[in-house]
């Protein structure tokens, strides 16, 4: 019969509470930048509401499966994973709220319009934090092994889609998108798009880091890289021009001058989309 250590006590005794610390902290570390950042004080004042609230909407897709691969506490099926991004997004409000009421950017005498703008905006990439939390922060090794067998094509992509979402929220407000990509000329960003392309490819299948895919000997380069890079690089596209878009970043702007924003955009957001697939 064996006994109970001293050290097995705290840890099993409310796994959920640790879960929900870890949780906490993963929300902390991953809005941190964006609740720090002027153009997202900004916007929070000034960005459609509308376009906040789609946002967040068609984003709880992507959080339901990325609690499904990674949430803070082991789930049984859809409707736990559910709730854990309901518990995500109310930890992403609460966190986001106390860090801006300490920095001084919310506070008494602003109106109710001006607070609930600056919190939706840093609502999502805190829930991502806090449902990343547990992985990121804690031993999740089982958990990775059962459902790195159960992952399908499908799940990757979703996957990628969020690591794009999340870098593409961190840089999509910045001046310096706008700013680039007026400076660049066409060469420049055809070459970014390369770039773009051969980091994304190295980084999930040159690379050793844990996560990465490998090719089997007898499978052709082009065969993953038409499956998983260019596509993920598609999505990586498509999200930075929805991103743009929801902070009116392209508004009144020409084809010519949006292509050159989402381009310049892709390029983190393809990072961003790689560099998921390896760590969740």
């Amino acid at each position: 019969m064996h006994g109970r250590t001293e050290s097995e006590g705290p840890a099993s005794a409310d796994p959920v509470l640790a879960g929900l610390g870890r949780a906490a902290g993963g929300a902390l570390i991953f809005c941190l930048p964006m609740l720090m950042t002027m153009e997202m004080w900004q916007l929070g004042f000034l960005a459609d509401r509308f376009r906040l609230l789609l946002l967040i909407g068609l984003s709880l897709p992507l959080l339901l499966v990325l609690s499904h691969y990674s949430g803070f506490e082991r789930t049984r099926g859809w409707r736990e994973d559910f709730r854990d991004v309901l518990i995500a997004l109310g930890l992403g409000i609460t966190v986001s709220t106390l860090v801006l009421l300490v920095l001084a950017m919310i506070g008494p005498g602003m109106s109710p319009n001006e607070i609930i703008g600056k919190v939706a905006v840093q609502v999502l990439p805190a829930a991502l934090g806090a449902l990343l939390g547990r992985s990121q922060l804690g031993d999740d090794s089982v958990r990775e092994s059962e459902d790195r067998a159960s992952e399908s094509y499908g799940g990757e992509l979703v996957v990628m889609a969020v690591g794009a979402l999340f870098l593409g929220l961190n840089v999509a407000p910045t001046d310096e998108i706008e700013m680039l990509a007026i400076t660049m000329s066409p060469w420049h960003l055809l070459v970014l798009v390369g770039v773009s392309l051969l980091a994304m490819h190295g980084f999930v299948f040159a690379t050793g880091f844990k996560g990465g895919s490998e090719i089997a000997p007898e499978t052709p380069w082009w065969s993953a890289f038409l499956r998983f890079t260019l596509v993920g690089y598609g999505l990586a596209l498509a999200i930075s021009l929805y991103v743009l878009w929801t902070f009116g970043r392209i508004d009144g702007l020409g084809l010519d001058a949006t292509i050159r924003a989402v381009v310049v955009l892709g390029f983190p957001a393809a990072i961003g989309a790689a560099a998921a697939r390896l760590i969740l």
